[in-house]
């Protein structure tokens, strides 16, 4: 794993019909981690407002949070593409103020990509801007978070006709304006299958059925650290959460049983360097 990962080795995936797995990380550990274990891409998602912040949604994420977060994962990432997560009203103001937003991504937070939600003709247009500049884009239709209030909560989209076909122009649109790839979150099996059929950018999807060309899950859920409620479209592979409360009860008794610390723990010095102390 000494080649770092490029957009163009992400599309080359795709050509050769290989599955492209992406991890979500917020702090250097974890990416580290993850890193290591050979995930291609790393997003450093606008998610973490819920599993690292405590905010009920994504929307209350400021940009500082997002870089403070990417470069912290920057740091523990050698191969993977890191894509940091651009935050709500960070690229909807202007075509301007958005590039300038996502370059301090590249510039200030090490990270190679930005990712942003919507299809819209503004949102296109600037995805145009962005990638003519040299600003690798993740594009992401479906359910977009950030839109959570516009959408009537967290729904599964793209069910009638109208919507699939609006959804499919939109991914059609983000690939013309230069997007490398395209998150498709909570949409129909069937459609995700063919928007994936119908581009030349790889789909990532999250509640979108095995036909899209990789997929993408936030860590927390993978490793079972948020044990009060699991996605439908999760899989724990871990119960990192239960092994956290077991070791921190553990902790606790030993201490106030005097088990901890032992002598393993503790440091030396000569006895006569007390001489005369009172």
């Amino acid at each position: 794993m000494d080649k770092r990962i490029t957009i163009s080795d992400v599309r080359e995936m795709k050509a050769q019909g290989e599955k492209i797995a992406m991890l979500t990380a917020y702090d250097y550990a974890t990416a580290k981690l993850v890193d290591e274990a050979g995930l291609p891409i790393i997003l450093v998602g606008d998610s973490l407002g819920m599993v690292m912040l405590g905010y009920p949604d994504t929307l209350h994420v400021s940009l500082d949070d997002m870089l403070r977060h990417t470069a912290a994962v920057a740091r523990g990432v050698k191969h993977a593409l890191l894509v940091g997560d651009m935050p709500f009203m960070t690229y909807q103001l202007n075509a301007e103020e958005a590039m300038r937003n996502a370059a301090r991504f590249l510039t200030e937070a090490n990270a190679q990509a930005v990712k942003l939600e919507g299809g819209s003709p503004q949102i296109v247009e600037t995805v145009a801007r962005m990638t003519a500049a040299g600003i690798p884009v993740m594009g992401h239709l479906g359910l977009t978070p950030q839109s959570v209030n516009q959408l009537g909560g967290y729904k599964v989209q793209g069910r009638s006709h109208n919507a699939a076909q609006r959804m499919l122009d939109e991914a059609l649109a983000l690939e013309q304006a230069g997007a490398f790839a395209l998150v498709l979150e909570t949409v129909p099996s069937p459609l995700a299958a063919l928007i994936s059929r119908k581009l030349t950018i790889p789909t990532i999807g999250i509640g979108a059925g095995v036909g899209c060309d990789g997929q993408v899950q936030v860590i927390h859920d993978v490793i079972g650290l948020t044990v009060d409620y699991v996605p439908r479209h999760a899989r724990q592979y871990a119960q990192v959460g239960s092994l956290i409360a077991a070791a921190a009860r553990d902790y606790l008794a030993d201490v106030r049983s005097g088990a901890f610390p032992t002598e393993a723990q503790s440091f030396k010095m000569d006895d006569s360097v007390l001489e005369g102390l009172e």
